[in-house]
């Protein structure tokens, strides 16, 4: 029997304590585990907030035609398809809100100085690109890019866009539209004027790959495969690298003058110290919150996908094998460390994915909502993950055990510090949609979806869940986006009938 592995890190007066190794590996075999379902509490009580209507129909919240910063034929005709489909009118008006929201709002296309298609993704009512979001955001567009050249050349446009801002600065997670500086200038850390933020987190690098592996395997585009893309990988290699301190801490520090703890790192910038093992550090999480123990085990998953796909690009466009070999042996070493140091045995649920570990046997155990997550790993890698511990991690994670797990009297879901305490993220619903395969618990997910938007007919970062109407974010495109995502993948794989057996008006 192995000792149990008890810590307190004190990190900025907050105190997490490791899980113990000590546990016992869950003995039921029920439909629970194998199907991945977990069902939510009965909210069939709550009824949504009043919507805007007029003559007895919800009122578009669309920009004017006018107004709006890029259409796609394509797009607009897949959202008069959708309606069509759809017999609940209020889901409806949801869809075609949210899913062309980023086109409408965020999208800024031009050409470049070279005549590149060039294209800046706001987040919403931040007016920066980050790599992450900029890439989810447009993710559910690529789909339909065959049919429509502007959109294609948008969504080139991205891509071009994200290879250029790695090699700025590949530590960087958020961009401004040129050299115009930020209100995070101040920074202790290599800030440039391009940058609009400099958390260093891996998911920001292994993003714009996901969305060019797509890119080019819907549209055969190799276009974007330049020597910037190139460069690009160079840099990613590098960065991931140095982060895995075998050399050293290598040249990232961050600081902040801040009252918020997870807005700078602890140890001068360096954050908590880690066991060189093979993992990635990640200095902070997809939130943009600073990680405790700094190998964020769903990104470093990310990593091992995005490597792989980098490799693939890499070996049959590029003709580059020796780089090709870099990304695999990459991916292969930290795959093999996840393998070793990721997973921990729950008294309750058996082998679970760790959320953070520092390779010294330490384990932190929660889930935090923003994409990389533990629940979200099925949507975004599974071929990297395995089945049946991912099945233990998402019971796990959709618990009280889950220390950011939160429910109320109005609505449930995960959360995080970034917002803090009782502030589901729709994020985490959607993401528990998108892993499962079971329609009951998919249609009670859209159904909570639809009784949280605060009547706005949009997503929002987050809601409290005994009031949905105390929202964060009014504008999140990304949400938004996800959201239609949600409903257009529900309907290519024929569950039409569920989605008009919602009542909800």
């Amino acid at each position: 029997m192995k000792l149990t592995h008890l810590f307190t890190l004190i990190f900025a007066s907050l105190a997490v304590v490791a899980c113990s190794e000590q546990g016992n590996k869950c003995d039921k075999q029920c439909d629970s585990c194998t199907e991945h379902t977990v069902m939510m509490a009965d909210y069939s009580n709550v009824a949504p907030a009043p919507a805007p209507m007029q003559d007895g129909k919800y009122v578009c919240q669309r920009p004017a035609e006018a107004d709006r910063l890029f259409t796609s034929k394509a797009i607009e005709a897949e959202i008069a398809k959708v309606q069509q489909m759809l017999t609940n009118p209020r889901l409806a008006w949801m869809f075609s809100n949210c899913f062309p929201n980023t086109l409408d709002t965020t999208v800024h296309y031009r050409k470049d100085k070279d005549g590149m298609d060039d294209t800046f993704v706001y987040t919403g009512d931040i007016h920066a690109m980050w790599l992450r979001d900029s890439g989810a955001q447009v993710w559910p567009y690529v789909q339909f890019a065959n049919e429509d050249a502007e959109l294609k050349a948008m969504l080139a446009g991205v891509i071009n866009r994200q290879f250029k801002s790695i090699n700025i600065d590949p530590y960087a997670n958020a961009f401004n539209d040129g050299p115009t500086g930020s209100e995070w200038i101040s920074d202790f850390t290599k800030m440039k004027p391009e940058l609009h933020e400099r958390k260093y987190e891996i998911d920001s690098l292994c993003y714009p790959i996901r969305l060019a592996y797509y890119y080019w395997l819907v549209t055969g585009d190799a276009s974007v495969f330049g020597e910037e893309w190139l460069a690009a990988i160079e840099n990613v290699l590098k960065t991931f690298k140095e982060q895995q301190r075998k050399e050293g801490v290598g040249p990232y520090s961050f600081r902040r003058r801040t009252d918020r703890q997870f807005d700078t790192l602890s140890n001068d910038g360096l954050g908590a110290p880690v066991n060189p093992v093979g993992l990635i550090v990640s200095s902070f999480r997809p939130s943009d919150d600073a990680t405790v123990l700094q190998f964020l085990i769903p990104s470093n998953f990310f990593a091992v996908s995005a490597l792989n796909k980098a490799a693939e690009i890499l070996t049959k466009v590029n003709k580059n094998e020796a780089l090709a070999k870099e990304c695999t042996d990459l991916a292969n070493e930290v795959a093999e460390a996840l393998k070793k140091h990721a997973i921990y045995n729950h008294p309750e649920f058996g082998e679970i994915y760790a959320f953070e570990v520092d390779g010294f046997g330490n384990y932190y155990c929660m889930d935090d909502a923003n994409v990389p997550s533990l629940l979200a790993m099925k949507y975004l890698n599974p071929e990297v993950i395995d089945e049946k511990i991912y099945a233990n991690t998402r019971r796990f994670v959709w618990s009280e055990s889950n220390p950011y797990f939160f429910r109320g009297k109005a609505g449930e879901g995960i959360g995080g510090p970034h917002i803090g305490y009782d502030m589901a993220w729709p994020m985490s619903i959607m993401m528990k949609a998108f892993t499962s395969e079971n329609e009951a618990e998919i249609k009670e997910c859209i159904e909570l979806l639809m009784r949280t938007d605060a009547g706005t007919g949009f997503m929002h970062e987050s809601f409290h869940v005994d009031d949905p109407m105390n929202f964060t974010r009014k504008w999140f495109a990304w949400q938004n986006t996800l959201f239609g995502e949600l409903i257009v993948k529900q309907i290519k794989e024929g569950r039409v009938d569920m989605l008009n057996s919602i009542e909800i008006k």
